[in-house]
């Protein structure tokens, strides 16, 4: 346990009449007659040494945004998805290997004992991840969390690359193991950061974005995969090794883009850095009103420590926002989209698809969720949070429900596989309309500066433990439900959809302090004024 000093907070009056002087001082420095130049306010010279255009500052947000999910939940799709091409190949590597040393071979329920632990190892190592994310985003900061957590990402490839030569399937199994672990912090630490460093106008799209990469990560994983690239039997320990290229990626760019400004002006209390950061993601123009709704918000916040995990079920002032993230993070991995993908290769053998082919109509599925999540991200600011999940889980429940009478009926037309296949393809676009992007935007705008890391840790444990469950109950519920595996999926849309008509308020458009004097109403009905009017507590110091 550690704790920091804060710096002294200065007033809103003083951070606007120092950014005001600091605008003034480059005017006086850099004369010019507009009608010869034609430049606008946001083409001055930065008061901390770089000039910014319009354009560029909309391209630095763009990188931001580029350079944490290329390492963050890029990640978490891709090590998730390369794992199904070598599962064959590891399999005789690992039974290989046991008759290296013994003499003898593996039998084999326990080559399918070794490889099911590599394949659970992944989640568990997610789980381990949810738990380190908060401490590291609270004591380094967003972008230096994601940085630090590269360290998995190379220690995991390292393991992967030379497993083969090697002989020890041993470190498959830790490589998967520190892949978990880095899917674990990223997959909390990106939208945290992205949500707190993007305009209120614009969050709900930039937070999307997380979704955006998984499906691209998932996609890129199925085509990396195939045998004709390094699906073979040969190339499998440089396939698991290729999560190094996107680490590396994330490590040369991400330096050089700016930190969470909330996190530097709540969190460290460093005003001139929140600035400097400020600029280079907005840029100099109507900076006023932002900087004063980050005033304020430090001032609700009023110093206080940062939230362990445990006390959000105490506080009933978080009681409706412990709820919703409990139950729709919950319902996301209980929908049956993972049982969807699991089943998706045995629907496109009944509907007599080549069985050469099936990789390709497998890597049709990934490239549904992807186009989803992008439409979603597009028409997120228009229609709303509500709209989106709503949707989703209705559509999921019709769509799976036809699944399931196609599953019935599949020996009485010949052309019920070809509904089944549709059914899964249409299924999982709405899967990427509404639950896959927008439940993970729940922690970054249910909850305040002081509460957000320790709900990521809440909402991460809880996302790890439910993927690592279906994974492993799925196959009983395919034995004991037969055609009907999917009932019990269907009943979770259905209450996740009626979840967010009646509890879930809409968040679309309003800063974080609009959306927690809100949620104040709702969890105490009876008060008229929420506990934002209240003066600050003066706090010297913060305990992690």
């Amino acid at each position: 346990m550690t704790s920091h000093r804060r710096r002294q907070p200065q007033s809103h009056g003083n951070l606007l009449s120092q950014w005001n002087s600091a605008l003034h001082a480059a005017r006086m420095e850099c004369p010019r007659d507009s009608s010869e130049k034609g430049l606008l306010d946001s083409d001055l010279p930065s008061p901390y040494g770089f000039r910014l255009g319009r354009k560029f500052q909309g391209w630095v947000l763009l990188l931001t945004i580029c350079a944490a999910g290329i390492g963050g939940t890029f990640q978490f799709g891709y090590n998730l998805s390369i794992i199904n091409a070598p599962t064959l190949y590891i399999q005789e590597f690992t039974n290989e290997t046991w008759q290296m040393r013994t003499g003898r071979p593996l039998p084999d329920h326990l080559v399918l004992l070794v490889w099911s632990l590599i394949v659970s190892l992944y989640p568990l190592g997610g789980l381990l991840g949810a738990l380190l994310a908060g401490p590291l985003a609270i004591t380094l900061g967003r972008k230096k969390s994601l940085l630090v957590n590269n360290i998995f990402v190379v220690a995991a490839a390292t393991l992967f690359g030379f497993s083969r030569r090697a002989g020890s399937f041993e470190m498959v199994m830790l490589g998967r193991l520190l892949v978990g672990v880095s899917a674990g912090v990223s997959m909390n630490v990106q939208p945290m950061y992205l949500g707190e460093s993007a305009p209120k106008e614009l969050r709900g799209a930039v937070a999307m974005t997380s979704a955006i990469f998984t499906a691209l990560g998932i996609v890129m994983g199925q085509v990396v995969g195939l045998r004709e690239l390094l699906g073979g039997p040969q190339a499998w320990p440089l396939l698991l090794a290729s999560c190094l290229v996107p680490g590396v990626l994330q490590l040369a760019s991400l330096p050089l883009l700016p930190e969470s400004p909330r996190y530097l002006l709540i969190d460290r209390g460093d005003s001139k850095a929140c600035l400097a950061a400020l600029q280079r993601l907005r840029g100099p123009a109507d900076l006023a009103g932002e900087l004063a709704e980050l005033e304020q918000e430090r001032a609700a916040c009023g110093g206080r420590r940062a939230r362990r995990p445990w006390e959000l079920f105490g506080d009933r002032a978080l009681r409706r926002q412990v709820a919703s993230l409990v139950v729709l993070g919950g319902a996301m991995e209980l929908c049956g989209n993972d049982a969807v993908y699991s089943y998706a290769s045995a629907m496109f053998v009944q509907a007599r698809i080549p069985p050469e082919k099936v990789q390709y109509a497998v890597i049709g599925t990934g490239g549904c969720e992807l186009l989803a999540t992008l439409v979603s991200c597009v028409v997120i600011e228009r229609v709303g949070r509500r709209v989106l999940l709503m949707g989703g889980y209705c559509l999921m429940t019709c769509w799976g429900s036809v699944f399931t009478a196609a599953l019935c009926l599949q020996s009485s037309f010949p052309w019920m596989p070809y509904l089944a296949m549709s059914c899964i393809f249409a299924f999982i676009l709405s899967f990427g309309i509404g639950p896959a992007g927008v439940t993970g935007i729940l922690a970054t705008e249910l909850f305040d500066q002081t509460a957000r890391p320790a709900a990521y840790m809440v909402c991460g444990v809880l996302m790890w433990t439910m993927l690592f469950l279906v994974g492993l109950g799925f196959p009983f519920i395919m034995e004991g439900l037969s055609h009907f595996l999917y009932v019990p999926f269907l009943c979770v849309c259905v209450c996740a959809a009626v979840y967010t008509f009646f509890f879930l308020p809409e968040t679309k458009g309003k800063t974080f302090l609009e959306i927690s004097e809100e949620l104040y109403r709702l969890n105490f009905p009876g008060w008229s004024q929420s506990p934002m009017w209240r003066g600050p507590e003066v706090v010297q110091s913060t305990e992690l």
